[in-house]
């Protein structure tokens, strides 16, 4: 069973998706507001904050799903985050995704496939990873089990530690690291990392990437994310 939040200002939409998740056997809690959600997330009183998922609509009383999904990743890399919007540009969706958030959904939204995301992200949030220990590239040490990336220090000074990364971002490096010499298309690197049949949207594999290069910037190690024109991504 898994704790899933689900913050939705109309409560129509809040009560269905809550429904449907409770009969997949989840346990649902429920947020009609920004501040609301706040509050559950900033684990106030004896409230636990930790979620399995959480659900988040963008125009929210009292906070935006904007400031509720940056918030969440200033206090959490791992938990999956998925959009439910009516906005459709394109540009909203990448904007959101450099945010942090794992998964785009536009309103009005089938409930089994949303259903579907919530296990697929569930899935994602329990996987360890092949048994073969520590995965290794040049400065990078990748270690499937922990899903933790650690960067040693570089001989002409550059920083070293650990990145914290989403659990998509993992699994992009992850399948990276695991064939160095092979060029990945955009279409292969969102089945393997989201585990879900590709869309055909090229720029939620590309704002991952993106994501995950800012956060390897201070290491010096940003690229070694080789972009190659017209084909896709490999380690350089």
């Amino acid at each position: 069973m898994a704790r899933v939040l689900v913050i939705e200002d109309d409560a129509a939409i809040n009560d269905v998706v809550a429904t449907r998740l409770s009969r997949d056997g989840h346990a649902v809690t429920q947020a009609f507001s920004g501040s609301e959600a706040r509050l559950l997330l900033g684990g106030a009183g004896e409230r636990d904050a930790s979620y399995d998922v959480v659900i988040c609509d963008l125009m929210l009383p009292g906070a935006t799903g904007e400031e509720l999904v940056g918030l969440i990743r200033e206090r959490d890399e791992a938990t999956p985050v998925i959009v439910i919007s009516a906005r459709t540009a394109a540009a909203d969706k990448i904007d959101l995704l450099h945010l942090g958030a794992d998964d785009y959904l536009t309103k009005p939204f089938d409930l089994d496939e949303l259903a579907a995301r919530v296990e697929v992200q569930l899935r994602h949030r329990g996987s360890t990873g092949p048994v073969g220990g520590v995965l290794t590239w040049r400065r990078w040490e990748l270690d499937p089990e922990a899903r933790t990336l650690a960067v040693a220090p570089g001989e002409a000074g550059e920083k070293g530690g650990e990145v914290a990364l989403t659990k998509i971002e993992f699994n992009i490096l992850e399948t990276l690291v695991r064939r160095p010499n092979r060029v990945f298309s955009k279409s292969e690197l969102f089945e393997l990392a989201w585990g879900e049949p590709f869309a055909g949207d090229d720029s939620t594999v590309a704002a991952h990437v993106s994501n995950i290069r800012a956060k390897l910037r201070a290491t010096g190690t940003d690229d070694y994310l080789k972009t190659v024109w017209g084909m896709g991504f490999k380690l350089a």
